[in-house]
């Protein structure tokens, strides 16, 4: 059984994952999707890439999460089932509903996500169903009701935004266009602001360090992809909404 040292180290390990990768995303943005291009290596399906990125997060965490001593208790489950709602459609639905998801994908883009979700879910499934301890009483908290209502409100962001922009495009169209309505009135990557959203509402909901770097890492990793998206809008579009931001309505 992995010690609580080796368990905090590997925490850890997750939290400097994040600040290695703002720093590099800042100045590469990674080579998938509308920013793919050559000389990254073996390339494969993007449906298929997904489906290796997400399933750790998925079908991995659930499988450690039914390890754990507390797997069966009311909040544990709760949290269970949160994590779930998010990584069941991410893994499962989002590429199956998706247009235009069918630029290959590098292969090392791929890889590098499911080590993530690797580690990811490891710390965050043994966190709520073997580590954390939470009573009854913590349904009732601050910290479970912000934390909840912070998800919920990004998870519907989320799926919103995915769905605003799958109706830009008409069977097989591949093209990009401008997206509007929704939180696109104000920004360039609401669905990452969405997904930065629910994270830091799961980090406190657990009010824990698992928590916690996830949300650090999605931060990380999102942040500096909604900044390149927003200024690859700008370059494409010259009619493109001047007073929109990248991520953050009226901010940034």
């Amino acid at each position: 059984m992995l010690s609580e040292e080796s368990f905090n180290r590997l925490v850890l390990v997750e939290i400097g994952a994040a600040i290695a990768t703002a720093l590099l995303l800042l100045f590469i943005t990674a080579p998938y999707g509308r920013h793919a291009r050559q000389g990254w290596g073996v390339m494969i399906p993007a449906k298929w890439a997904w489906l290796v990125m997400e399933m750790p997060a998925s079908l991995g965490f659930l499988a450690l999460y039914f390890l754990g001593s507390r797997a069966f208790q009311a909040v544990p489950l709760i949290f269970c089932a949160i994590w779930q709602l998010h990584y069941l459609q991410r893994t499962f639905v989002y590429p199956v509903l998706q247009r235009g998801l069918g630029r290959p994908w590098p292969l090392l883009v791929a890889l590098s996500g499911f080590s993530f979700q690797c580690l990811n879910g490891f710390v965050n499934a043994r966190w709520i169903s073997e580590r954390g301890s939470y009573d009854l009483d913590w349904l009732w908290s601050p910290q479970f009701l912000v934390g909840v209502f912070l998800f919920l409100v990004g998870f519907w962001i989320n799926m919103q935004s995915d769905a605003i922009l799958r109706r830009l495009r008409q069977p097989g169209d591949s093209s990009y266009h401008i997206p509007s309505g929704g939180m696109y009135r104000w920004v360039s990557c609401p669905n990452y602001f969405g997904e930065i959203l629910e994270w830091t509402g799961w980090a406190v909901m657990t009010w824990s360090l698992p928590g916690l770097a996830f949300a650090l890492y999605t931060i990380a990793n999102l942040g500096p992809r909604a900044l390149a998206h927003h200024r690859w809008y700008q370059k494409e579009f010259s009619d493109y909404p001047a007073q929109r931001k990248a991520l953050i309505p009226f901010l940034i």
